[in-house]
């Protein structure tokens, strides 16, 4: 590629993500104005202001790159000259052969069913939560989880057997992850799901090392009591999902027994 074709290809992609940058910078503060929670709000608005700003500077670099890009290249880097091509000459075959057997294609069975993965949607937080947030701290992108195992007993963060299939009775669950990267004060979110629906959550600010073992918990009474399903659990850092985990329940629930107090009868006195 040479310099005029690259400054070419650079106005072009700068014009394209100054598009880009307009449309959605826009549909971000027309978003906002209608959002209840002001913190929300507030985080819409300024995003969608610094994507405007964004697409402006864009269309500057595009405008300067049109304008002053071939000067300024030229002289930086020396020009070349570049031969022309020579044409070739083309040989043109003056037998023709024509084939004496012609093959019979066979016939390749097509599968009658086909397995289609089922699309997932992108983990995201609920507006309802996100608005319990209390920490102002920025996470680091560079923040990272390892797979989560799931366990009914933990000891010393370490998970014991972990698996992805349990059967009823249950009481505790537990996801242990190892971490790294993590600023103390940031938001931390756990959902936990079963088949599709929210069951738990638990938003606190990170009281954490910036590195080492971590553990998610749900228990008998804040997931609902353990019914037989699939069980998700995300875990968030700020509005980042981080990691995903799956585990699959089987079986009925233990259930409370009503136990019987004997009342005493009053015998009658002589």
């Amino acid at each position: 590629m040479d310099i005029k074709a690259g400054i070419q290809a650079a106005i072009f992609m700068a014009i394209f993500g100054a598009i880009i940058s307009l449309w959605v910078g826009l549909n971000q503060i027309r978003s906002a104005r209608g959002l209840t929670f002001y913190r929300l709000r507030e985080r819409t608005m300024k995003r969608g202001w610094r994507l405007l700003w964004t697409g402006l500077g864009l269309i500057i670099f595009a405008f300067l790159a049109g304008k002053f890009g071939q000067p300024v290249a030229f002289r930086y880097f020396d020009v070349t000259p570049t031969m022309a091509p020579t044409a070739t000459i083309t040989l043109t075959p003056t037998i023709t052969l024509t084939p004496t057997i012609t093959l019979t294609p066979t016939i390749t069975e097509t599968p009658s069913t086909t397995d289609t993965p089922t699309p997932t949607s992108t983990p995201f937080i609920p507006p309802v939560i996100e608005a319990l947030f209390e920490s102002d701290v920025e996470p680091n992108l560079d923040a990272a989880f390892s797979p989560l195992q799931f366990s009914t007993v933990m000891e010393n963060y370490q998970a014991v057997s972990p698996a992805t299939y349990f059967i009823n009775p249950i009481d505790d669950m537990f996801a242990v992850y190892s971490y790294n990267n993590m600023l103390p004060g940031v938001q931390v979110t756990e959902l936990w799901y079963r088949e599709g629906k929210m069951v738990h959550y638990n938003t606190y600010p990170w009281d954490g090392t910036t590195g080492g073992l971590g553990f998610a918990e749900c228990n008998f009474t804040l997931c609902d009591g353990w019914e037989p399903g699939e069980y998700q659990l995300q875990i968030f850092v700020g509005l980042d999902w981080k990691v995903v985990g799956l585990f699959t329940l089987e079986g009925e629930p233990l259930t409370a027994t009503p136990t019987f107090t004997p009342t005493p009868t009053p015998t009658p006195t002589p």
